[in-house]
Order: C-alpha cells, then sequence, then structure tokens
C-alpha cells in the first residue's frame, strides 16, 4: 500500500510540473505597433500642372522709340544678370530727325530770349516779348528732354537687363523693324515660381481660394512642398481645355526647378483633424473593421468605425483614443486574448 501511494504522489508531482510546463509555453506572436495619433487629414484630389513665374514678377522690356534690331544677344530660356546685354537698336532716321529739331528748335528759343532781353535793356521791347519768349525755350527745352527720355537722342543702343532673371519671351528678332512701345522680350525676376494647376470645370464647385495642396515635381525625387490655391480662373483655357488654378511655391523651394517642367498636385478637401492608425493596422471581416489593441501584453480586438484613408493611414472615427497602442504588424496571426511580444 506503501508503494502505491508513493507511485500516486509521484504521478501527481509529474502532473502538476506537466501543466505548469504548458502554462509556460502558452504561445505568442511576434508583432509591431504603432500609436493612435491625431493629424490633419482630408479627402484628395489628384491633378496636374507645371512650373511657371509668377505673373507679378514678370518684367517686360519694351522698345523706347521706332528701328531696326541689328543684334540680338540672349535665347529664350537663359538666365541673365542685371547689365548684361539684350539686343541692340538703331534708332530710325526719322525719329532720330525729331531730335534733331527739338534740339535746333532749343537753340533757337535760347538765340530769341538774348535777343528779347536785350532789347529790352534798350527799350525797344517789352516785358510781355520777353515773357513769351522765355515761355517758347521752356516748352522746347520740356520737349526736347521728353525725346532724351525716350532715348531718341542715340542712334544706335544696346538695351540691358534692369535686373536678374530668365528670359521666359522673345518676340524680336536680327533684321526686325519695330515700332515704338513694341513688347521685345519677357525677364522672370527673382525666384518667384508658380504651379500651374489644370482642372476639370465640373469639379470647381469643389475648390476655392486657400484650399491646401501638395506639390510634387516629376523630375526631382522625393521634391514636395506644401502650397495653397492662390487664385482660380474663371474661364476654360483653350489649350487645355481645363481650367487653371494658381499655387504659389515658396521661395526656399525653387532652386531645383525648372520653368515648365512637369508637377502633381495633392488637393486637400474637406480637411479636419482625426485620429489616424497605420493602414496595415486594420483588418476586416464580416462584423467589419478591426484593430488589434495592445493590452497588458495582450491582443485585443476592438471593432473601429473608420473614415479617410491615405496610402499610409486610416482614419478612426471611434472605437479608439489617442495614444492607444494598436498592432501594425503581425496582426493576421492573432486572436482577440493572445500574448503578443514586441519585434523590430
Amino acid at each position: 500500500m506503501m508503494q502505491k501511494a508513493v507511485i500516486a504522489s509521484v504521478v501527481a508531482l509529474m502532473l502538476e510540473i506537466a501543466g505548469l510546463t504548458v502554462q509556460a509555453q502558452e504561445p505568442s506572436v511576434l508583432i509591431q505597433y504603432a500609436k493612435v495619433v491625431q493629424q490633419t487629414v482630408s479627402e484628395t484630389m489628384t491633378k496636374y500642372g507645371r512650373v511657371l513665374p509668377d505673373p507679378d514678377a514678370v518684367l517686360t522690356i519694351s522698345l523706347p522709340n521706332a528701328g531696326l534690331i541689328t543684334r540680338v544677344a540672349v535665347r529664350l530660356g537663359q538666365r541673365v544678370k542685371r547689365g548684361d546685354s539684350l539686343f541692340e537698336l538703331a534708332t530710325s532716321p526719322a525719329v532720330y530727325l525729331q531730335y534733331l529739331q527739338a534740339r535746333s528748335a532749343v537753340d533757337y528759343a535760347q538765340r530769341e530770349l538774348s535777343r528779347q532781353q536785350r532789347l529790352f535793356q534798350e527799350q525797344l521791347a517789352v516785358k510781355a516779348q520777353v515773357a513769351a519768349a522765355r515761355k517758347t525755350l521752356q516748352d522746347a527745352r520740356s520737349s526736347l528732354q521728353a525725346l532724351e527720355a525716350q532715348r531718341q537722342n542715340k542712334t544706335v543702343e544696346m538695351m540691358s537687363a534692369p535686373t536678374d532673371g530668365i528670359v521666359i519671351q522673345l518676340v524680336v528678332k536680327q533684321g526686325d523693324r519695330v515700332q515704338a512701345g513694341t513688347a521685345a522680350l519677357a525677364i522672370a525676376t527673382g525666384k518667384r515660381l508658380i504651379a500651374m494647376i489644370g482642372v476639370e470645370p465640373e469639379d470647381i464647385r469643389f475648390l476655392q481660394p486657400g484650399t491646401p495642396v501638395l506639390i510634387s515635381s516629376v523630375f526631382v525625387p522625393d521634391y514636395k512642398v506644401e502650397s495653397y490655391l492662390r487664385e482660380i480662373h474663371a474661364m476654360i483655357n483653350p489649350s487645355t481645355h481645363l481650367v487653371d488654378m494658381l499655387a504659389p511655391i515658396p521661395a526656399g523651394k525653387t532652386d531645383h526647378l525648372v520653368l515648365g517642367s512637369p508637377l502633381t498636385a495633392e488637393i486637400r478637401l474637406n480637411a479636419h483633424t482625426g485620429m489616424t492608425v497605420p493602414r496595415s493596422s486594420v483588418l476586416q471581416d464580416q462584423q467589419g473593421s478591426y484593430v488589434f489593441r495592445i493590452v497588458d501584453g495582450k491582443a485585443q480586438r476592438v471593432g473601429v468605425l473608420t473614415g479617410l484613408e491615405s496610402d499610409q493611414w486610416i482614419e478612426i472615427k471611434d472605437g479608439l483614443k489617442p495614444g492607444d497602442a494598436v498592432v501594425s504588424v503581425g496582426n493576421y496571426e492573432l486572436t482577440d486574448g493572445m500574448l503578443v511580444r514586441e519585434g523590430r
């Protein structure tokens, strides 16, 4: 009997040890987790455009008078510095003749005033005659100064760049006979650039000035810059059949952009602050969307109400609170209440 009792005690002890071993070896899953965070979320409308100079920073160079273009020193798209030669203008003979006549008129008026002053001293002229001669001289000088301001006193003149910039329009070429006031070229000054974005007319009702937009360059990898819609035009561009919108590019973000290069614009609609989790955290089954929240080292299944989505995140409208830890990798292997261990 004693032997049977000892055997029974040994068997019981072995069973107890086996139970502890099973309990110690309760299965767990290697996971990675992320915290629920609050951030600005929005719907996205993806459109396309190109880099252009800001219209407010474009300087047009017009011809001061009529003449002949004898030389063009720049090309379309060329960068120029202030003082660089642009083109050479030979003033029209008829225009230069006007200057010569105005200069002769000043000389004649000066001599006439001197003569009237001399006659007045000899009491052969009255004050009114001297005053009239002085007025004639003033008018002649004003006319001459006006022609000089138009640079009609120069037979040949090399026009120079008034500021640093890029030649974005070149109208004249060597040998052209031009009239006064002709727009010869345009220079985009400084580093003020915009994104010209095209949008379908039916989408205009969703947009307004100030709408946020994320601009990405097609040619420059990883180039992204935050901006906003500054202008929304009120007509369809006949070339693209789209409505043009302008979004400014911050001055410090223009160095690697080339005029005319294509852009992608992600226009953000209905922007608001919401809770978000990584897209991989949200699973679905017949009961709906759910995540696994980590509580005391175990996975707790939580049903959630989702909202807006992007490639990286999903908005959570209900079921979680900011700061909750949710499983982002390894959640497909989990069941409710399962032990988890963090991995890299």
